[in-house]
This record gives C-alpha cells, sequence and structure tokens, in this order.
C-alpha cells in the first residue's frame, strides 16, 4: 500500500479517485439490463426461466422453496452453522427491535384529532446473490428489521447453483430469519419479476439487498415501479489509528475489506509513521496465507493508501469529508471521539470491535451507504419498512375558526378551488 503524508491536497485528492468508482452505469449494462427488464415484464415466467438458462447455466429443479422446505434445510445444517446464525439473528432482532416505531394520535382541547400511522410494507423482496458470493449474513439483515416492522410477507429471490439446487446455508438462514417463499431466480430477471410480478412471483412493494452491476442497475431503473434500499457501491472501510494501534490489526481489518471487490476501498489514517510502515510489513505477511490474494492486492494498489496525518482531529476532518461505508476507530479512548463523527455508516470503536463483527453478529445492520452517501443516507433499519401516513379530524368550530387564514394561503398561491373548498362550507 502507498504511504503518503496529509497535507490539505493528497488525502483530499484520494477522494476524487474513490468518487470515480460510482459514476454513470456503463450504457451498455444499461441496454442489456432494460432489456431483461422489458422482456420480464412481457414475458414473465417463461422469460425469467429463458434467462436463468442463459445466465446462470441451467434451470432450477423446482421454481419455489416454501416455508417448511426452508425449516428442513436449517435442521440439516452443521451444528456450528445452526448456532452461529441463530445467536447472529437474536443480536440483530434485539438492536433492530429498539428501533420499533408506534402510531400516535393527539386530542386537543377543542375536539381537533391528529396523528400517524405507522404500519408494515405489504410484502418485500430480498435479493441474495449465489454462487461464490453467497452470503446467509445478508439474509438475516434483510429480513430480521422487516419482520419487526410487521411486514407481512417476505419473498425471497436467489440463483441456483449450476446443478439448478439452491445453496442450503441462504436456505437455513432464511429459515431462521423468518422468510415465507424462495424462488430460484437471480440477476436483473429477478428483480424484474420482483418489480412487476409474474405468473409466480409475487409483485413487492420494495427490493431489497446486495447484488452485481447488473442486479444494481435494474433495481435502480425499476425505482418507482417499486422502492428500494439504496443503489450501493462498492465496500469501503477507512481506519483511524494512533500510536497505540496494533499494526497486526490494522493490517487484517484492510485486507478484509478489500477481499469483497477489486473495486473496494482500504484506507488507514494514523498519526504515527512507524504504525503506517509496519502496517505495510503485516500486510505483507498476513496476504500469503489468503484465499483471495489476487483480489485483495488489486483493489490496496488500486483503491488503497495509508496516510500519516499530523492530529487525529485532522483524521477526523478527512473521515467526516470521505463519508465511509465503515470507519474503525483505533485509538486510545475511542468514545471520547464517537460525538465527533458526523458522517460514517457504521462506527467500530476500539481495536476490539473490527468490522467483521458488525458484518456478522453484533446486530447493527450491515447493509450501509456507500460511495460517500452516508452525508445523508442511513443504514438499513425497521424504518426502511414501514410506511406512514398522517389523519385530520376537525370539528366545525375549529375549521370556522381557521377558515380565512386558509383560504388567504391559497388565494396567494392562486389556487382558488383550493379555497372554495373551505368557502362553500361556510355558505348560507
Amino acid at each position: 500500500m502507498k504511504i503518503t503524508k496529509a497535507n490539505g491536497k493528497n488525502e483530499y485528492a484520494l477522494i476524487n479517485e474513490l468518487k470515480k468508482r460510482s459514476g454513470e452505469t456503463d450504457r451498455k449494462i444499461v441496454d442489456i439490463v432494460s432489456s431483461i427488464i422489458q422482456g420480464v415484464k412481457d414475458g414473465g415466467d417463461e422469460s425469467v426461466r429463458e434467462y436463468t438458462v442463459r445466465f446462470d447455466g441451467s434451470a432450477p429443479k423446482k421454481n419455489v422453496i416454501e416455508k417448511e422446505e426452508l425449516s428442513e434445510y436449517f435442521e440439516s445444517a452443521d451444528p456450528d452453522f445452526k448456532k452461529a446464525i441463530t445467536d447472529a439473528k437474536n443480536n440483530i432482532y434485539d438492536f433492530h427491535l429498539r428501533q420499533a416505531q408506534q402510531s400516535w394520535m393527539t386530542t386537543k382541547e377543542n375536539g381537533v384529532i391528529m396523528g400517524q400511522r405507522v404500519r408494515g410494507l405489504h410484502r418485500v423482496g430480498i435479493y441474495v446473490p449465489g454462487g461464490t458470493a453467497a452470503y446467509p449474513s445478508s439474509v438475516l439483515m434483510n429480513s430480521v428489521p422487516a419482520k419487526i416492522a410487521g411486514v407481512k410477507e417476505i419473498v425471497m429471490v436467489t440463483p441456483p447453483g449450476k446443478d439448478g439446487s439452491p445453496n442450503p446455508y441462504i436456505m437455513a438462514a432464511a429459515a431462521v430469519a423468518g422468510v415465507d417463499r424462495v424462488f430460484l431466480c437471480g440477476g436483473a430477471q429477478a428483480v424484474a419479476a420482483l418489480a412487476y410480478g409474474t405468473q409466480t412471483i409475487p409483485k413487492v412493494d420494495k427490493i431489497v439487498g446486495p447484488g452485481n452491476i447488473f442486479v444494481a442497475t435494474a433495481k435502480k431503473l425499476l425505482y418507482g415501479v417499486v422502492d428500494i434500499d439504496m443503489v450501493a457501491g462498492p465496500s469501503e472501510i477507512l481506519i483511524i489509528a494512533d500510536k497505540s494501534a496494533k499494526p497486526a490489526f490494522l493490517a487484517a481489518d484492510l485486507m478484509s475489506q478489500a477481499e469483497h471487490d477489486k473495486m473496494a476501498s482500504s484506507v488507514l489514517l494514523t498519526t504515527s509513521e512507524t504504525v503506517a510502515r509496519a502496517t505495510v510489513r503485516e500486510i505483507e505477511r498476513q496476504i500469503k496465507y489468503l484465499e483471495r490474494r489476487d483480489i485483495i492486492e488489486q483493489s490496496l494498489n488500486d483503491f488503497g493508501e495509508i496516510i500519516i496525518c499530523d492530529t487525529l482531529s485532522q483524521a477526523i476532518d478527512f473521515a467526516n469529508e470521505l463519508a465511509p461505508e465503515h470507519l474503525e476507530l483505533c485509538v486510545e479512548e475511542p468514545l471520547k471521539y464517537i460525538g465527533l463523527i458526523d458522517n460514517a455508516g457504521s462506527v467500530f470503536l476500539g481495536s476490539w470491535s473490527p468490522e467483521p463483527l458488525g458484518d456478522y453478529f453484533a446486530g447493527p445492520n450491515h447493509v450501509l451507504p456507500t460511495s460517500g452517501t452516508a452525508r445523508f443516507f442511513s443504514p438499513l433499519s425497521v424504518d426502511s419498512f414501514i410506511k406512514k401516513s398522517s389523519f385530520i379530524y376537525y370539528t366545525r368550530e375549529e375549521l370556522a375558526e381557521a377558515k380565512d387564514e386558509i383560504v388567504t394561503l391559497a388565494d396567494t398561491e392562486g389556487l382558488t378551488a383550493h379555497a372554495n373548498s373551505i368557502k362553500v362550507r361556510f355558505e348560507k
């Protein structure tokens, strides 16, 4: 990894480089995905099947797996996996339960009643990648908040394997998370099927979950037909470390993010040149034993950097500007600095709170804003799966009290029919 000295220019040049990763989608990909979407809209199940054979190599042995069969996958899973996925689910549930909102109503002395209804979406679709990028943890992170929100039905889509069978770990996680049905299809065709509905795949209100560029593009194009969680860019981690940080830990955490994708970004800001150089040596030592070494090396080479800062304050200013998906504070007394972090998807405090803890187990959601969007987006949560509507009740007397001011505002905006709606109620 390259080591540079912060000078007010070098570090911000890095931000510009990282922003290039999330530029406009290639026009050819947009055209391909648009064609697939139209094909599924017109052809339904038959088109989904054709695209599945073309892109995944074979049709699934069965198109849908019901709840009872999901339970069988869980029961037959390895005991260690069953315990790990169940404990993770419980932690995720406990954290997200605290986010639940309640409907409310207020009654004023004059008889006016106002309030807000909060309720879960009717049906949500979850996309789960298959193949080498099969993530049972994502099943939990997307499903558990939806269940707490009161979503009535959770439908999952995931590509079949080359032999037409589903990934058993994903099926077991679906059982734990409370998924109602799983359809074995993937790619842009699965997203289109969820958005429009087919003969067998029901139309959903919202689509969540990670995927490749074709899946992400389909979600982006279909936003408006259906709601989506976010258009996620490449994964990223920013670590702030002082002289107390352990280089072995820093190296391991940087590489844990880099192994996601050649486009992933891993950046270390440290006030210690000794720590910076020791971290590079640790990367060179540890990388020899990692299976995804080629991906890690390219990611660190293209989008990784170690920047030496004069102060932790300088590092925090940079972090707020970058607005990273994951931010680790590997410093003495990390709780002192949490109040200074304005822009980050998820913050990991201290050397014993590595990013994979959040990815899998602790409880906070791992579906996080990327590419600087933590400046205005939040992690996936229970709020992502609810809708709100307000209600108003006025008596005749109270409307009479307010009518002149309402008419004044309506007339000011030139909306005379609005004004008339009020006036007509008080004509003699």
